[in-house]
């Protein structure tokens, strides 16, 4: 597992546990990491239970009066967000097919997300 430094060598990893259009923390997480590697520091992005159904793919929240959280996703790469994780566990509980996500994710076990939290100097949970 390889991550991202910026020029200070800092790592941020923003933690992401909730789910989409339950409240405004889904959008928020994103937001805050995209605002985070604007200003050029190095960010990865972990998503856990509840959070990885943010990455289900064709999700209709216009009924709820949300906007879709896959276009903001989808923008990831264009700010040099490319390290994001899931847990694997919870893809396997909400059947998320990551081949449809509308980013690229990869997914780890526990022992696996314990070494990402150790690699990372700056944790951001949300």
């Amino acid at each position: 597992m390889t991550t991202v430094a910026n020029n200070s060598g800092k790592k941020l990893l923003a933690i992401i546990r909730h789910s989409p259009y339950g409240d405004s923390l889904a959008r928020t997480s994103i937001e805050t990491a995209l605002a985070a590697s604007a200003f050029d520091q190095a960010v990865c992005l972990l998503f856990l239970g509840d959070g990885v159904l943010q990455l289900m793919p064709d999700q209709e929240p216009g009924a709820l009066g949300s906007r879709n959280l896959g276009r903001l996703l989808a923008s990831l790469p264009l700010y040099d967000i490319e390290s994001v994780y899931v847990d694997a566990q919870a893809v396997s509980r909400y059947q998320v097919k990551l081949e449809n996500t509308p980013v690229s994710a990869v997914p780890l076990q526990p022992p696996e997300m314990v070494e990402l939290l150790r690699e990372h100097d700056l944790l951001l949970g949300f």
